[in-house]
């Protein structure tokens, strides 16, 4: 009996365990359509990626013995979408099931569950934590924080483990890595590589059918399959990993990776496992090439935060990216798509996310997601741009990172406070706001930083939710001891720099 076997372009691991199981009987099918390219106008280097590394995959799986029907986007036949393809490969097989990794994102495990044909859905194993055992640790508990479900996951990898308590004597280095960071020509950058004979036609068929979306294509500097990836690994390892921890998140002009591993649209894909790089960041503590803050930091951001969001996304189920308990509803302003801004910081982060379909935590979470945030953009539309944007969101890491923790949208599930900072913090970690036409020390007055009018304006909209917030409340207090005309002025002219980014201007 011949079964369907689904791979999706988020799955290119072997180890899946419909592959584990194929048979000679099975066929595997893999599908490059129109519904997953454009639900959201995503990356062309994000849609480049995926389509050149399932190719390969599909190459690979072949030389396994393995029948593998493959869509290409330009197939004259192709449905445009994962449930038609599955539809005319039962036909042109006489396969009468499916059999599927449960996919990352809610809206694909309906459309399965929706099919004609029974659909078997099983767990992606590639994660550590499964739904059952999330959800059993998060059972009876007042508030869902990572620091404590990142300690199970410590113990239950014994990575960076003595025994049963943490290497060193802490689990929680952060306080060491908070440092700004210099110009350095001699820093090391991320290894790049030429397009092949397959992702140059991927890349001419990209650039063909998605001329409008926001990012430049070339240079197309990615690895696309497992050997690649394992390059990046074994570099960032060698050379960057050790100066990972103190500078992670400092930002500069002009440098988008600093010591970052730019892994993660590898190991979201599937051609790198979450466990063999956290592995070789202990190892390489291990072996005294690596200080201790510097492997925590970089584990911790994998088996910590990244299950942590996966965890919460399938928790909180499908209505999870609607949420907005803040009620804000500005539309998404111009400067997102790379329209001109005065403001160096975001100019920085949204340049660099053009140009490689990357930018670090920190450029996500206190530029972009922060300003967002202050300016009181719908969080829906937030959360699309960043699934858009970036080559490794994937709805199931993306929304919780967005929603939950840079728009505080989902009321305090992902994080305990609203991460929102004046100037100050991004002047601090970066050399952004030297060249910048505002000014970071000015408090009001027309060269005032934008972030410095929008942060009060934002707490003294949301002050009777955030007023007795532990973490956050201080700033009332700091607030009543202004002089009242400081006060007013701040909130008029933040209100007339709302109306002016309403309005569609450069700001």
């Amino acid at each position: 009996m011949t079964r369907l076997i689904l791979v999706l372009g988020d799955q290119l691991s072997h180890d899946l365990t419909p592959l584990r199981d194929a048979g000679p009987d099975d066929v595997i099918v893999m599908a490059e359509v129109g519904d997953e390219a454009g639900y959201v106008p995503h990356h062309p280097q994000k849609i480049a990626f995926l389509f050149a590394a399932m190719r390969k995959f599909a190459t690979q799986l072949r030389d396994r013995g393995l029948t593998v029907a493959y869509t290409p986007l330009d197939d004259p036949e192709n449905s445009h979408s994962i449930p038609g393809e599955l539809l005319r490969r039962a036909a042109e097989h006489g396969a009468d099931t499916v059999i599927a990794t449960e996919p990352g994102e809610w809206r694909l495990i309906r459309a399965l569950g929706d099919l004609p044909i029974p659909v078997t859905q099983r767990p992606d194993e590639r994660f550590l934590a499964s739904h059952a055992e999330f959800e059993a640790w998060a059972e009876g508990r007042k508030e869902l924080r990572m620091e404590w479900f990142y300690r199970e996951m410590r113990r239950k990898t014994g990575l960076l483990m003595e025994g049963d308590q943490p290497a060193g004597g802490k689990w929680n280095y952060d306080h060491d890595n908070r440092k700004p960071a210099q110009a350095d020509l001699l820093r090391e950058r991320p290894p790049t590589f030429e397009p092949d004979a397959v992702t140059a036609e991927v890349l001419d068929l990209v650039e063909a059918r998605f001329p409008d979306n926001f990012g430049r294509l070339r240079p197309f500097t990615w690895a696309t399959d497992r050997e690649g990836a394992l390059k990046v690994l074994k570099h960032f390892i060698r050379h960057s990993l050790d100066e990972f921890g103190p500078y992670q998140d400092a930002m500069l002009q002009d440098d988008p990776f600093l010591h970052h591993s730019i892994l993660s649209p590898y190991i979201n894909a599937g051609l790198l496992s979450s466990l063999e790089v956290c592995q070789a960041a202990a190892d390489a503590h291990a072996a005294g090439r690596v200080r201790l803050n510097s492997a925590e930091g970089f584990i911790r951001q994998i088996i910590g935060w990244r299950e942590f969001m996966r965890g919460i996304y399938f928790l909180e189920g499908p209505d999870y990216t609607a949420r907005n308990i803040l009620r804000h509803d500005r539309d998404l302003p111009p400067v997102y798509w790379g329209k001109p801004t005065k403001m160096t910081c975001m100019a920085q982060a949204v340049g660099q996310t053009r140009d490689h379909a990357y930018a670090h935590h920190i450029q996500r979470l206190m530029v972009t997601g922060n300003f967002a945030l202050l300016a009181g953009i719908d969080p829906h539309q937030v959360h699309e741009w960043y699934l858009a944007v970036y080559a490794d969101a994937y709805e199931w890491v993306e929304a919780p990172n967005v929603i939950g923790m840079s728009q505080f949208a989902d009321g305090g599930i992902v994080g305990s406070k609203p991460y929102v900072s004046s100037g100050n913090y991004i002047n601090k970690m970066s050399d952004y706001c030297g060249s910048c036409a505002y000014k970071v020390t000015d408090k009001t007055g027309p060269k005032a930083c934008p972030f410095n009018l929008l942060y009060w304006d934002f707490l003294m909209r949301h002050r009777q939710r955030f007023e007795r917030n532990p973490r956050i409340g201080r700033a009332y207090a700091t607030w009543d001891r202004m002089d009242a005309e400081k006060r007013r002025v701040i909130r008029a002219e933040a209100a007339a720099f709302l109306t002016r980014l309403e309005a569609g201007e450069p700001v």
